[in-house]
């Protein structure tokens, strides 16, 4: 599945990779739309649907995962929101010691991610997992959401990788697909990307339940 002695680079998606996908589906399923019906006086049902329809529209692009554009879309502040189920973002099983085998190693590690600074922010300060990473890519900060092919020859400009010898592991089938189109060798999904859900089929794509199926041998590395 993963060939350690071909690959120089690892680009590492954060939610529903590193970090348990709950947070983020309870969060904008279930919080954010109760709260904004508190907060406006509305009924729960219907200011449910509508904000769900909302979200839907956006799915895929940066809007989507924006915290400013929803913030200002809603009236709301998203990021303040966000804070009351802090205590809900949770490492996934084996990431911390994949990562620190990673650390370890020769490779290049990155975390690439499509959440907003304000989300990154508070995720690592929750979990500390920026300590691990060489460089943190935030798709923002190209104007392009990873989805879209052109943002890996964007990113590739400002954190160069060879694709033939890189490896993203992602959730999102999508972004595996905008990756493959650009000429990423190695590529993993999930299968369990939120914990409080049963795994998933994936197709298209070679996935994993753990990290610790595919663990970087130590043995060139001091114990």
């Amino acid at each position: 599945m993963v060939n350690w002695n071909e690959i120089d680079t690892v680009l590492l998606d954060m939610d529903g990779t590193l970090l348990d996908l709950h947070f983020d589906n309870l969060f904008w399923m279930e919080h954010l739309p109760r709260r904004y019906a508190e907060i406006k006086g509305e009924e729960h049902a219907a200011a449910r649907h509508r904000l769900i329809e909302q979200f839907r529209a956006e799915y895929g692009t940066l809007n989507w995962y924006s915290v400013d554009y929803w913030s200002q879309e809603l009236g709301l502040d998203v990021r303040a929101l966000k804070e009351e189920l802090r205590h809900l973002i949770v490492i996934r099983p084996h990431v911390e010691e994949f990562l620190a085998r990673l650390h370890r190693g020769p490779r290049r590690v990155l975390l690439v991610t499509n959440a907003h600074r304000k989300s990154l922010d508070l995720k690592m300060e929750e979990t500390g997992l920026d300590r691990w990473f060489d460089a943190i890519v935030c798709s923002h900060d190209f104007g392009m959401a990873k989805e879209h092919p052109g943002f890996w020859a964007a990113m590739n400009a400002v954190e160069p990788f060879n694709p033939e010898r890189t490896l993203l592991i992602d959730d999102n089938s999508a972004v595996l697909e905008s990756a493959r189109t650009y000429g990423i060798r190695w590529l993993l999904s999930l299968l369990q990307p939120d914990s409080t859900r049963e795994p998933r089929h994936v197709e298209d794509f070679p996935a994993i339940l753990h990290f610790d199926a595919i663990m970087p041998e130590l043995a060139h590395i001091d114990a």
